[in-house]
């Protein structure tokens, strides 16, 4: 199978390109970068700009499937305007470009799994939505609306689209655990206020699983990529700490995180509540690896993701 994927270079992208390598698959990276290893196969292009090698893409042909990972980190840096303009722009320059490209001629692809975030729920206190809710109001929920109506150009009868609406992806390798685990290692971990907004995690063994999933199996529409038991931040900061057997007895308040992060971010990201249900992947007769908190832990400290 040939297959593309944009932000091949992230925490996802790099396993998902890993994973596709090992069963097989030709991968083709969609990469900003002048030069790269003479053993890949890349797509150079500037989504900033607009711009894409058409002699590369032509050389490449048709896709099977084309996997859309690219895009500025959500966490990484407080919520400037400048800021959230580069998250946003980054999502959605990038998209428009990839279904631009795909429809140029002798170009296309069969299937896309065009990335999202459960973020488009916005916060939800403790109700648990799944692909059938509606979209919240925040920016990140306004921002996912958008991506996915720009990967949504390309659907069509000979191109299948989903929308890969993803959790919290927990790994040692990156992320938001491994912002974490210094502090939890040296006793000093704690939960995020109250503690009493619902997390929904998922392990990164399952994230591509699921990706791989869905490429094969031509799910479409929304997919909601979360192990099927979501926590709350309470439930998660002792599981982390019995996992890595220290103590987690401090409490992170809501005003230090506003002031360490930005209000903005603290409240529509860090301690955003969200109780999530893989329902579509679920239906499609997927099963996960890690479907529960403990497994899930115990899975992104092994030193083998």
């Amino acid at each position: 199978m040939l297959v593309g994927v944009t932000g091949s270079s992230g925490l996802i992208g790099t396993a998902l390109v890993a994973a596709l390598h090992e069963r097989g698959d030709d991968v083709v990276r969609f990469v900003r970068s002048p030069s790269s290893p003479a053993n890949q196969r890349v797509i150079r292009w500037d989504p900033a700009k607009g711009l894409v090698d058409e002699e590369e893409v032509r050389r490449v042909g048709h896709f099977d499937a084309v996997v859309n990972l690219a895009g500025a980190g959500i966490a990484d840096a407080r919520w400037t305007p400048k800021r959230m303009a580069e998250i946003r722009n980054s999502r959605l320059s990038a998209t428009t470009l990839l279904v631009r490209t795909m429809n140029l001629p002798g170009s296309g692809c069969d299937y896309l799994a065009s990335g999202s975030a459960i973020g488009i729920y916005g916060s939800q206190r403790d109700e648990v939505v799944d692909e059938g809710s509606s979209p919240g109001t925040d920016f990140l929920a306004t921002l996912c609306v958008a991506w996915e109506d720009a990967a949504r150009a390309l659907e069509s009868d000979a191109t299948t689209v989903s929308y890969l609406r993803t959790g919290i992806v927990l790994s040692a390798r990156g992320g938001a655990l491994k912002k974490q685990l210094p502090l939890f290692r040296c006793g000093l971990g704690g939960k995020l206020s109250r503690g009493t907004q619902w997390t929904s995690p998922i392990s990164l063994v399952d994230e591509v699983r699921a990706i791989l999933w869905a490429i094969d199996h031509h799910l479409a529409g929304p997919l909601n990529l979360v192990a099927p038991v979501a926590v709350t931040n309470d439930q998660f900061t002792k599981a982390l700490a019995v996992q890595l057997h220290r103590p987690a007895l401090f409490s992170v308040p809501r005003q230090g995180l506003e002031l360490a992060l930005g209000r903005q971010l603290a409240r529509e990201a860090v301690l955003a509540s969200q109780r999530v249900a893989p329902t579509a992947l679920l239906a499609s007769g997927f099963e996960f690896s890690h479907p529960d908190v403990t497994a899930i832990l115990k899975s992104s400290l092994s030193v083998h993701t």
